[in-house]
Order: C-alpha cells, then sequence, then structure tokens
C-alpha cells in the first residue's frame, strides 16, 4: 500500500519537505480577481443584484412590528402601510432573487469556462512533471481536479455571504433602535462564527491525512469498471479482491472523516445553543425589564427570530468559503505560485544550430521527493550530428537522463550545457519547441488519423504533405492504408465509426509523430518501436540513421537511441552504456566490443539468443 503523506503541509513520506498551501484570505482575493478579469461586468452585476436582493426581506420585521402597532391603536392607515410594505418586501424580494439568481448562473457558466482552461494551462506550462509524478502533490492535484469543476461557486458563495451580512447588520440596526443592550446579541453570535471558522479546518485536515486512500479507492473503482484493465480482472478472477480492498480503502478514508464531523458537530451546537440563551433573555429583556410596547416586544421577536435564520445562514455560506471554496481556492493559487517558479530562471532562447553538440559535466539526479541517485556523476559529450544509443539493464537510468536532457526536470547536481550554455537557463517552451521524439509510453490520441500524427508538430497539422512525409519516415504506411477513411479515419472503438488499431499500429502513429519535424536539434527515440519485429525495427532506423548523417543534416542534429535491440544500437556512432546510475564506458560499437567490457557481454548474449 502506498505510505501517508501530507498533501498541505510540513513533509512527504520520505522526509522531504513541500511548500505549506497559501493563505486563504489572499488565495480568494486571486480568484476574485481572476473572475474578474475573464467576466468583470457579469460578477458587477452579480454582486450588486444578490444585495438588493437581501435588503427588502430583512425590513420585515419592521414591517410586522408597524402592523401590530396599528392594530393595537386601530390605525386603519397603519395597518394598510405596514400590509402594503410587507407585500411589496416579499414581491421585491422574489422578484430580485429571480432576476439575481438567472445573472449568477450566467457568469458561472462562463467564468468555469475560464477557470478549467486557466488549471489546464497551468499545468500544462509546468516545466517538469514532479507535480505528476510526486504523491504530495498528485494528492494536492486529484483535490484540486475535484474542486474545480464547482470552484465557481465560491464567487456566488461570496455574494450570498455578503448578501446575509447585510441582513445581520440591517437587523441589529433594528434591534439597536429598540435598545443599545440588544447588541449583545451580536456577541452571543460570535461562538456560532469561530465554530463556523474552525469546524472545516478540521474536517478538511481529516480529508488531506486520507486522501491517499480516497485516491486508491477510486483508482480500484476505475479497474473494476472500465475496459482497460476488465480482461485481466476476468481471467484473473480478482473482482472480488478489487472490491474488498476498495472497501477497506474507502473505510480508511472516510473513518477519521466522520469521526471529525462529530466533534464539530457537537462544538457547532454548543454555540448555537449560547445564542438561542441570549435570544429567550432579550425577548425577556424587553418585555420584563425594560417593559417596551408591545410593538417592540413584536419586533425583538421576529428581529431575533431572523438574526437567528440570518446568522445560521451566513455561518452556513462562511462555513462553505471557509472549507470547501477556500481549500479550492488555495491549491489553485499553489498551482500559480508552483507554475511561476517553475518558469523563473530560464531567459535565454534556444539556439538554431547545434555547433559543438551537448555536454553533461558531472550530472547526478534523484527524483524529487527522493534521496536514491539515479543518475550518479556522469560526464560525457554528445557530438552535434551524431546518433547516439543509450543502453543499460532496466533501472539503470536511461529513461531519466531522457527526461533531463528534455528539461522534464533539473538536475540534482551538476550540469547540462548546449553549445556551453547552461540548459537551465533555457526556456522550456523554446527547447522542446526544437525537440521532437518517440516513446515507449506514449498516448493514444484518439482523433482522426492526420490529426494523430499532425499533433507532432502544431503549426503543420493540417499538412497533409507533413502528414505523410512524417508516415512515410515512420513506416507507418501499412496502418494508414489499412484504415477505412485512410487519414480521415476517426481512431479509438469508443467513438462513432472509430477505428481500432493494435499496440503495434498506435506505437507506429506514434513514431510517425515524432517524425513530424523537420529539422529538431534533438529527436529522442526511447524505446519507441518494441511492439514491432526487430528486422522491421533494424531498416526503419538504418534508414534514418543514414538520412542523420547526410548533409540534409545542417543544424547538428543529435539523435538519442534507446533500444534493448543491439542490433540497432551497433549503427549509432556513440553508444553510452549506463549501470547502477553510473556511465560505464561509451564509444562505437567496434571501440566497445574491442574493450571486452559491460557491452560486449550485452551484445554478446543478445546475439546468442538469436542463434
Amino acid at each position: 500500500m502506498p505510505t501517508k503523506s501530507s498533501p498541505s503541509g510540513a513533509t512527504s513520506g520520505a522526509g522531504i519537505s513541500i511548500e505549506p498551501l497559501p493563505p486563504t484570505l489572499s488565495s480568494m482575493w486571486r480568484l476574485c480577481k481572476l473572475g474578474y478579469r475573464h467576466e468583470r461586468r457579469l460578477m458587477i452585476a452579480s454582486l450588486v443584484l444578490s444585495q438588493l436582493a437581501a435588503l427588502p426581506g430583512s425590513l420585515l420585521a419592521l414591517w410586522l412590528a408597524l402592523l401590530g402597532d396599528g392594530v393595537i391603536q386601530h390605525r386603519t392607515g397603519l395597518v394598510l402601510g405596514s400590509a402594503l410594505g410587507m407585500a411589496v418586501s416579499t414581491a421585491a424580494t422574489w422578484f430580485m432573487i429571480t432576476i439575481s439568481t438567472r445573472v449568477q448562473r450566467r457568469f458561472r457558466d462562463k467564468v468555469t469556462i475560464a477557470l478549467e482552461a486557466h488549471v489546464a494551462h497551468l499545468q500544462a506550462s509546468i516545466i517538469s512533471v514532479a507535480h505528476q509524478e510526486r504523491p504530495e502533490y498528485l494528492d494536492r492535484l486529484s483535490m484540486l481536479r475535484n474542486q474545480i469543476f464547482v470552484l465557481d461557486h465560491m464567487y456566488v458563495s461570496l455574494f450570498t455571504t455578503l448578501g446575509w451580512l447585510l441582513r445581520v447588520a440591517v437587523t441589529m440596526a433594528m434591534l439597536a433602535w429598540v435598545h443599545p443592550v440588544l447588541l449583545l446579541l451580536g456577541v452571543c453570535a460570535l461562538p456560532t462564527a469561530i465554530a463556523s471558522f474552525w469546524r472545516p479546518d478540521v474536517e478538511r485536515k481529516a480529508q488531506e491525512r486520507g486522501a491517499q486512500a480516497e485516491r486508491l479507492s477510486r483508482h480500484l473503482f476505475n479497474l473494476a469498471t472500465t475496459a482497460a484493465p476488465s480482461k485481466e480482472v476476468r481471467v484473473l478472477g480478482i473482482g472480488d479482491q478489487i472490491l474488498r480492498d476498495r472497501r477497506a480503502a474507502w473505510e480508511r478514508w472516510h473513518r477519521p472523516i466522520a469521526r471529525a464531523r462529530w466533534e464539530t458537530a457537537l462544538w457547532n451546537a454548543l454555540a448555537w445553543s449560547i445564542l438561542g440563551a441570549a435570544y429567550a433573555g432579550a425577548v425577556v429583556f424587553v418585555a420584563v425589564v425594560i417593559h417596551a410596547p408591545a410593538a417592540q416586544i413584536l419586533l425583538v421577536l421576529a428581529a431575533g427570530a431572523g438574526l437567528a435564520a440570518y446568522v445560521r445562514a451566513a455561518v452556513g455560506e462562511i462555513g462553505f468559503l471557509r472549507g470547501f471554496w477556500a481549500d479550492g481556492s488555495r491549491r489553485l493559487a499553489w498551482l500559480e505560485d508552483y507554475a511561476a517558479k517553475e518558469a523563473a530562471a530560464a531567459d535565454l532562447r534556444a539556439p538554431a544550430v547545434l555547433n559543438g553538440g551537448i555536454r553533461l559535466d558531472h550530472v547526478s539526479f534523484a527524483y524529487p521527493g527522493t534521496t536514491r541517485l539515479v543518475l550518479e556523476d556522469i560526464s560525457l559529450t554528445l557530438p552535434a550530428g551524431a546518433v547516439v544509443a543509450i543502453v543499460g539493464e532496466n533501472g539503470a537510468g536511461k529513461t531519466t537522463l531522457v527526461k533531463l536532457l528534455a528539461k522534464m526536470y533539473e538536475a540534482t547536481a551538476g550540469a547540462i550545457l548546449i553549445d556551453g550554455v547552461p540548459l537551465s537557463r533555457i526556456a522550456a517552451s523554446d527547447w522542446r519547441a526544437r525537440m521532437s521524439g518517440a516513446f515507449q509510453d506514449f498516448f493514444r490520441f484518439e482523433f482522426r488519423a492526420r490529426h494523430t500524427v499532425g499533433l507532432g508538430d502544431v503549426g503543420r497539422l493540417e499538412s497533409e504533405p507533413a502528414v505523410v512525409s512524417a508516415v512515410a519516415r515512420a513506416g507507418a504506411g501499412d496502418v494508414v492504408a489499412r484504415l477505412q477513411s485512410g487519414l480521415d479515419t476517426q481512431l479509438g472503438p469508443a467513438w462513432p465509426n472509430g477505428a481500432e488499431l493494435s499496440f503495434g499500429q498506435w506505437q507506429k502513429l506514434a513514431l510517425a509523430r515524432g517524425f513530424m519535424r523537420d529539422d529538431p536539434l534533438v529527436l529522442v527515440l526511447d524505446e519507441p518501436t518494441a511492439a514491432i519485429d526487430a528486422e522491421t525495427e533494424h531498416a526503419l532506423f538504418e534508414r534514418y540513421a543514414t538520412a542523420a548523417r547526410s548533409e540534409q543534416n545542417s543544424n547538428g542534429r543529435i539523435t538519442i537511441l534507446v533500444s534493448h535491440r543491439f542490433s540497432t544500437v551497433r549503427m549509432a556512432d556513440l553508444i553510452i552504456v549506463l549501470d547502477g546510475a553510473r556511465l560505464v564506458e561509451s564509444g562505437s560499437h567496434e571501440e566497445l566490443m574491442a574493450n571486452h567490457g559491460p557491452y560486449s557481454e550485452l551484445y554478446t548474449i543478445h546475439a546468442a539468443g538469436y542463434r
């Protein structure tokens, strides 16, 4: 089972500190500014209408007191006037709430689109992928994803809270008109406000402590209900075990939350008991102590009851703001700060051509949240224009080295230099625009085939000659030829008339996507043909390596190949051998075979398997 982590605060499971979430008020203010920037007019209209809707209803206690006074004094005009006032207040409240609700709904619909786009842009713009691989960050992002689709409610909740507070203020003014001592009712309402601020914190911390268990529960639910794992679940007969594990994970998540809810509910009940007792005392005070007129007693009865209702509603909205909505805004503010910090150090553009190449100078790397070095003291040069192969056992650090070259992470120690310029100084978006590649863990973009390939160079997404050329370079022409509508075929069986492809066919299209850019400075091929037979792979890369060494490669492009097939590896100009996170040898195939070192041993073993 995964170890526990603390998404909001001090340390992760490995004991590595992570930054706390930003303060609540500043986070909510930033979210308000974001809404104002995107939907200024609708936001102002929603705020004004919500306050106007609060005023008529708060005057009902006054109209009721005047009505009672008119009845007691037999003043028909006062009775009719107060009755008319009550009717107008009621109608105005209904009318303003109806208009306000419609405007708020329009505002929420539009601002939701802006919020979702904002979060998607932030995650896509972050230089590294640590936030998608570290458990403590995944917990934060998981909760933010759950909250972002309803975070637009925070604006409405804030406007509603201000409306309830306006009602409270009007009611307190009427009570003070009867006698200043009645202002103590507001003081007695403070415990309910304190409880509302404290309660969400306690429940949120309980939820965060169980965030990994909740994530595991959802993962197990997906295993039991989605198509991808369905065959293995049925063949292995593990459906019942998955359901039992899911139930256990859900219990681990829910049990502390339920306990926290009971504890906070008891304190909340005590706070409301204080306000209830104060209300009863206020009625006794005006009736017995100061012998107020009947109309004022009626005002205190109605206003006091209204005050309790208004405070209860305001406290409920404050609880939402302090809890769910504030919590989501803090996570959004953290993501904004994280994205800004990641991009702050890069201020240079990528070079137009590579002259010297890429130099790794004593590079070491440990994944964030861990202390184990995945790469240790690596020093080597990748010459401009060369085809470079990286080999080694599983876990030797091959893919990690590729991630560092793609700026998915920064080196823990040492430096990567591009023609002498630190890679850390080059803007990630600019550097990646000069990279291309295909990976073993590629994603299946279920679009039309031309777009699935064309995404490799978005600027030429609709260029059929560019797509056809990339398909030819990847040897994927046979895949396209079998599609019913060729490049216009919708891919993915979940879509109408969508074609279902084999893993190998998807991999060929992913390889074609990696070949869309004509002049990348670095082309990474990380096990991109694992599902293709060795003979086809060898012919494909032999053709590509020949083209890479030709005069057409005028920008000094470096091709990096990660493969377990030594028939492909041997065609590289430079072969890098990693073992146990360290560089053990490098050179051409002939040089390494003559050394009789680790590469020679691996090559001999591999060759023996084909005899």
